[in-house]
């Protein structure tokens, strides 16, 4: 499946936390990784700050002992926890990063993780609601730790209604599993022998000394990290050189082409469409017969709890790049019905660039909603976003949107820069490849700089967050702009292409992309074209090529 290229033993311990179902392992797998991009948690390094700090309080630690059972515990000292003074990313990398380590024993992936929050000498001034939402979002489905039990322990009376409503974040056959305890109730659940003196055991475990890493210590790409996957597209032996594909070309014609075309056209999905076709989801697909796979769906964080079975679901795919793994999110045009969850993953997974290849309607028919304000200066409200048009940038072949985007949840504002390419012919594929080599130079050059602009604080990808394609499907010439991209990069890089097998891996991710066999060939020529500009071939290969 196209969820990311992993090692073994990355792939063993998602599926041991699914009991070997491979679906929904994937599942698993995407939602853990998509947990980390949001919170822009990717390579974690212990002896940087403030995660250094984090690890030396102690505030989080997956205890020496066990259960009974064999499950591990991990506990959470509220008292020591000061959301004035850290944030959520700092604490979350310290969980992960000391998960990461505990689900390295086979114990630990078989017999699962309870989970300790110890409220014991605690202030209201402690507790970060936001932040228990997201250890639980975390531990009960992005996680690939067996979550068996949650022990609130010593809770104070104020935090009965917060309790309520956390109990709904997670499923109900877990539920019941969650419960307040006194410390010295702990031990009917737990050994003592497994449990610290301050929670009635015997254990003198003390967490900076055995838990945290020495100074010298680093966890970084060279590291096992499920996060930070290869793409399906890398440098690898194979393809064609330029002269190469033009001999191709010249000795299968158009004819031969179409049928390189038809044979990857008959090959079967690699996957299944199971949430797009939920009945409660259908009608945000525009198209009936364009869904999502779902190992590579993105999904969006729920607005409800687990048995709302819409708020995640947009019709959505993560794509891989050259060397870029979720280089893109390929969509459908958004329906206004959608138009806030399409602000929602903008949101989400830090989009900076929108690239949008159809127009809002195209031969009378409507292609895509006007999901962003068309006019500069013009503020409207999708959801608890405001989307405002600062500027617009008039070019001979597409339109450029200067977009401030505002979460008044939060009080945060970001920018996002909204391409609109207007030369795509009602009909067929461009006549040449000139104007579309020149947008997609110009939105590379757009990301590098935003990515450039980016906070500090960014430890994301070089690359920078995914950038939006979407046409109205989000597989025809979403599906050409993005095959162009990955094929040039890879040209760029170790001089080949392989249109056939970047079209072929892509599927795997967007199902049908590239819709129609002249969209294919336009990507051969495309190549071509590129090389005759950039002095790659000297001559002209093949003399005025008949595009349809």
């Amino acid at each position: 499946h196209s969820a990311g290229l992993v090692s073994e033993p990355t792939a063993v311990k998602f599926l041991m936390a699914r009991k070997f179902d491979v679906s929904r392992a994937i599942d698993l797998f995407q939602a853990y990784k998509n947990t980390r991009i949001k919170e822009g948690i990717f390579n974690i390094n212990p002896d940087e700050e403030p995660l250094r700090s984090e690890l030396l309080s102690g505030k989080f630690t997956v205890l020496p002992g066990r259960d009974a059972k064999g499950a591990a515990l991990a506990l959470f000292t509220a008292r020591l926890h000061r959301p004035d003074i850290t944030t959520h990313k700092a604490v979350l990398q310290a969980i992960i990063y000391q998960l990461d380590k505990a689900i390295e024993s086979v114990q630990t992936q078989r017999d699962g993780l309870i989970f300790i929050y110890d409220m014991t000498n605690s202030s209201y001034g402690n507790f970060d609601y936001e932040l228990c939402v997201k250890i639980l979002n975390l531990l009960k489905g992005a996680f690939p730790a067996r979550l068996k039990c949650v022990f609130i322990v010593s809770s104070p009376l104020w935090f009965r209604a917060p309790f309520a409503v956390l109990r709904l974040f997670v499923r109900e056959k877990l539920r019941e599993r969650v419960c307040t305890v006194k410390a010295h109730e702990l031990a009917n659940h737990i050994p003592v022998s497994s449990l610290p003196e301050h929670l009635g055991g015997t254990s003198q475990y003390s967490h900076p000394s055995s838990q945290c890493p020495p100074p010298s210590s680093s966890w970084g790409p060279e590291d096992e990290d499920p996060c930070m996957e290869v793409s399906v597209h890398m440098p690898e032996q194979g393809g064609m050189t330029v002269h190469e594909l033009v001999e191709h070309v010249k000795r299968k014609k158009k004819k031969g082409i179409y049928q390189e075309y038809e044979e990857i056209r008959k090959e079967p999905p690699s996957g299944t469409f199971d949430y797009s076709k939920k009945l409660s989801n259908q009608i945000k697909n525009r198209y009936s017969d364009v869904l999502c796979l779902d190992q590579s769906r993105v999904r969006l964080c729920q607005l409800c709890d687990d048995d709302d079975e819409t708020s995640d679901y947009i019709n959505a795919s993560f794509m891989d790049g050259y060397k870029r793994s979720n280089a893109y999110i390929a969509t459908q045009g958004p329906l206004p019905k959608t138009f806030v969850d399409f602000w929602r993953m903008v949101w989400e997974q830090m989009v900076l660039i929108i690239v949008m290849t159809t127009r809002v309607v195209e031969r009378g028919r409507v292609k895509c909603g006007q999901y962003w304000p068309l006019e500069e200066g013009r503020t409207e409200q999708h959801g608890y976003f405001l989307v405002r048009n600062t500027h617009i940038q008039v070019f001979q072949d597409f339109k450029l949107s200067h977009l401030e985007l505002y979460n008044t949840q939060t009080g945060e504002r970001r920018e996002v820069c909204h391409y609109l390419y207007v030369s795509w012919p009602d009909f067929g594929v461009p006549k040449s490849a000139s104007a579309m080599l020149d947008f997609r130079e110009h939105v590379l050059q757009r990301q590098e700089a935003a990515v450039q602009s980016l906070d500090p604080s960014w430890t994301g990808p070089p690359g920078g967050p995914p950038v939006v394609v979407h046409c109205s499907a989000g597989i025809g010439r979403t599906g050409t702009f993005c095959t162009l991209d990955i094929c040039l990069s890879r040209l760029e890089d170790i001089g080949t292409v392989d249109v056939r097998q970047t079209v072929r891996r892509m599927r795997t991710q967007r199902a049908f992309s590239i819709q129609t066999w002249d969209q294919y060939y336009f990507c051969y020529m495309a190549v071509i074209e590129y090389a005759q500009r950039h002095g790659k071939l000297t001559i002209l290969p093949i003399s005025k090529p008949p595009f349809i």
